[in-house]
């Protein structure tokens, strides 16, 4: 199949594989719908499961060619990496530790990747990783995907713009309950994994939902965390990993801030929200109410601004699917990621230019990496008393 890509020429659609994802797997399934709403993927291998049954007729279910579905990642990559039509990038959706072994598989083979949040579990990892793709020179994004969201894409045009003026302060919080009661310990697999040290690394709560928070309000405000000064705990009895996170943050170019994350907070199913301060005016998004912009300028009544009304940034516009109040959400976000990140892939593999503009919208493998050193920060100042840590990701 043949299509126009967003930047007017033509080309293929972009082959890919996936590791992970299998049935009764939550995040492998909404990768695809998003990869499919544009239709410039196609996925066309895997290995979806760790165990070779559950791979099989999980590969089956969705339309993977028998000959195309492994028992595992290293036979994948190792065929892919050899065939004429094998996959250009692979999807990685597995529990937090084997992101980075999968990655570098893969990156060895040639194959570009696309990779889940975290990037990986430890430091040390992630800074192997952004010099391995490097040296492979592979394009290598990390699905942070909230950043897809047309209003998230409007408020840090405003914010480069300078519409806020001298950026002050910058928090983020992402709060859930879905872990108020010990489902971990009876054996739910999501929970049970996700507060598993050996699978989800030093801290759950940051690893999971924080580093999303982290992402959003650094890639809305432009700045990095310089320092944090942490307060890990975990609020149900006998959790081995955190579930709760406060976290004070020193931002570059002088902003201060915070990052909140919950999993044990009655009444909050996914609220996710990113708020701005300059000393012109502040914007305030709410992962609730996406398609709107909450816009306060000093000394005048607060303004909502409605994706596709009036005020449109060029970058919302051109994000955006449906006219104003006709309502998009989460999967159009993830899906404005993957389109994104199918022709920048597209464009580098093929020798092409890669527009630095589009490539600056898709969170890559060194912001996975500050991700990473945001948690790593976070952890060590807990464990010193909530000592001021370092936190910048220099590579």
């Amino acid at each position: 199949m043949v299509y126009a890509t967003s930047d007017g020429s033509a080309g293929k659609r972009l082959r890919v594989g996936m590791v992970g994802g299998g049935r009764n797997a939550f995040i492998g399934a909404v990768h695809r719908l998003a990869m499919r709403l544009d239709d410039q993927i196609v996925l066309v291998a895997g290995a979806l499961s760790s165990d070779p049954e559950n791979a099989a007729a999980s590969a089956a279910e969705i339309g993977i060619a028998p000959e195309r579905s492994y028992a595992d990642y290293h036979a994948m990559a190792t065929a892919e990496g050899g065939r004429p039509d094998g996959i250009e990038a692979v999807v990685i959706v597995t529990p937090n530790h084997l992101h980075a072994p999968i990655a570098t598989a893969f990156l060895e083979a040639g194959i570009d990747v696309i990779c889940d949040k975290p990037l990986s579990t430890t430091l040390s990892d992630a800074e192997a990783l952004v010099a391995l793709a490097r040296a492979k020179k592979r394009r290598f994004v990390v699905t942070l995907n909230n950043t897809g969201y047309a209003m998230v894409r409007q408020a840090r045009e405003m914010v480069m713009a300078g519409e806020l003026g001298r950026i002050v302060s910058v928090h983020g919080a992402y709060i859930q309950d879905w872990l108020t009661r010990p489902i971990d310990a009876d054996g739910q697999k999501q929970a049970e994994w996700r507060t598993d040290p050996s699978r989800a690394g030093q801290s759950a709560v940051l690893a999971d939902i924080g580093v999303h928070a982290f992402n959003l309000a650094s890639y809305i405000s432009g700045c990095e965390a310089e320092a944090v000064a942490a307060d890990l705990f975990t609020a149900v009895p006998g959790r081995r990993l955190d579930d709760n996170a406060h976290v004070m943050v020193r931002w570059t170019g002088g902003a201060r801030g915070t990052i909140l994350a919950s999993q044990t907070s009655p009444g909050h199913y996914n609220d996710l929200s990113v708020r701005i301060y300059g000393d012109k005016a502040g914007l305030e998004w709410s992962g609730g109410r996406p398609e709107e912009l909450r816009f306060s300028i000093y000394g005048e009544e607060t303004r909502t601004l409605v994706r596709g009304g009036h005020g449109s940034t060029a970058e919302s516009q051109r994000v955006s699917r449906m006219p104003a109040a006709h309502p998009e959400g989460y999967i159009e976000a993830f899906a404005n990621f993957y389109r994104d990140a199918a022709d920048i892939i597209r464009a580098h593999r093929s020798g092409g230019v890669v527009d630095a503009a589009r490539a600056a919208q898709v969170p890559d493998v060194v912001d996975g990496a500050r991700g990473v050193k945001f948690v790593a920060a976070a952890v060590e100042s807990n464990a010193a008393g909530g000592a001021w840590t370092a936190a910048r990701f220099v590579g």
